[in-house]
């Protein structure tokens, strides 16, 4: 990646003999320049619509309710090339992609898929960790329940199936494995694989094996090829407060403030933060936030949130009063689905996904997944419980700041 950044410098120094500094300077190009430093550029989330608690809103101002939400801020924006060989090229990322995923199969078959195929006439294929399959998700995306209405993936690029309504399938099962095992279990000692549903727009933990049976579950698997760095962070402790991620080029909050906020709240927190002598943080967006998850750890199995060490999360007791579980966070990002689409604000788990069901609270989903959780509501009434897990809804959540390494 280096490489092309020195390139785009010598183009530049050659311009600029018959052109202006300002015209240099333009912002156009320098993000560009910035993007080829790092080997783990987050892709923006396409998100260009703000909201309130319950509305679509005009753009809010600096300073004003709900300004500092994920379209205040634009990050790389999704850049995607059709090779036409069945295969499509992440201009941000470096990762090259399957286009069509074909049917659902098993963990193993995935694995055995990737290294025998010679699509696009490579032979480097792979199964995508958590995070590369994580770079392709869009929150422009729209669900209602079970109900597809607008994916989770640019879908004039790839091919993304819905959950087969003929057998018995709701539209969102149409979930897409990674390689990323959960590093614990999920329900009752269930072995669990994280994936993403672009779909619903969300990061659970599902079943390796079905239920009852004891087969192996079947998913659907986009393979992938290239930039091997990607997903991996390069974190420094500046001694003030802040962890730089000289990986995504991003700088973060060591620790939370202890105290948990409703999303409107957050938003504020963040705009008006001052620490390691800089005053442009903000809350970060879905998959700013989810880059940060430490996939190795979890409560069970490290002790301690799925975040690396150097950061600092506050613990909490979870709904049954039990300690040694730890927050959702908020992001910036909306997630469109139910009857009021824009009432929900995106959060990352790092603690376990907890919901309860036929009484008893567990881990459904996985420390490190990805839902949601109304932007709003009485205090006093949560957490409550929702859908067929259970879900455990908090509502007031913690917030991790981040900024832009200039």
């Amino acid at each position: 990646m280096k490489e092309v950044s020195y390139l785009i410098l010598s183009i530049l120094l050659l311009v600029s003999c018959s052109t202006t500094n300002d015209e240099i300077l333009d912002e156009t190009i320098i993000p560009d320049i910035i993007t080829t430093e790092y080997n783990y550029p987050i892709v923006d989330t396409g998100v260009t619509n703000f909201y309130d608690n319950t509305t679509i809103i005009t753009s809010p101002t600096q300073g004003s309710s709900f300004f500092g939400q994920d379209a205040n801020y634009s990050g790389n924006q999704p850049s995607y090339t059709d090779n036409n060989d069945g295969t499509i090229t992440d201009n941000v990322t470096g990762l090259m992609w399957e286009q069509d995923m074909g049917s659902k199969i098993t963990f193993n078959e995935a694995f055995s898929k990737a290294s025998t195929s010679t699509l696009g006439n490579h032979n480097d294929w792979r199964v995508p960790t958590l995070k590369e399959l994580y770079s392709l998700i869009l929150f422009s995306g729209k669900v209602k329940g079970e109900v597809a209405i607008d994916l989770f993936i640019d879908t004039n690029y790839f091919n993304q199936e819905l959950g087969d309504t003929s057998i018995g399938e709701r539209e969102i099962d149409a979930q897409t494995w990674s390689s990323t095992e959960y590093v614990s279990t999920t329900m009752v000692n269930v072995e669990t694989v994280f994936g993403v549903n672009f779909i619903d727009g969300r990061i659970k933990g599902y079943p390796k094996y079905k239920p009852g049976s004891g087969n192996a579950n079947t998913m659907y698997f986009r393979m992938v090829r290239g930039n091997t760095d990607y997903g991996t962070n390069n974190f420094v402790d500046n001694g003030d407060g802040t962890i730089s991620d000289l990986a995504t080029g991003l700088m973060w909050q060591q620790s939370d403030d202890g105290t948990s906020r409703d999303w409107e709240e957050s938003l504020a927190y963040a705009e008006d933060l001052d620490l390691g002598n800089k005053t442009d943080w903000r809350l970060p967006n879905a998959k700013e936030l989810q880059s940060i998850v430490d996939y190795t750890r979890s409560p069970k199995t490290t002790n301690s949130p799925a975040i690396n060490p150097l950061f600092n999360c506050t613990e909490i007791s979870d709904p049954d009063g039990n300690t040694g579980n730890y927050p959702f966070y908020w992001t910036g990002t909306s997630h469109l689905d139910g009857a009021n689409p824009y009432s929900s604000g995106v959060y990352v788990a790092f603690g376990e996904g907890q919901g309860e069901m036929n009484g008893v609270l567990m881990d459904v989903h996985g420390a490190g997944c990805q839902r949601s959780d109304p932007k709003s509501g009485n205090l006093n009434d949560y957490p409550q419980f929702f859908g067929p897990q259970g879900d455990v809804r908090y509502v007031y959540n913690y917030v991790r700041c981040v900024r832009t390494i200039n």
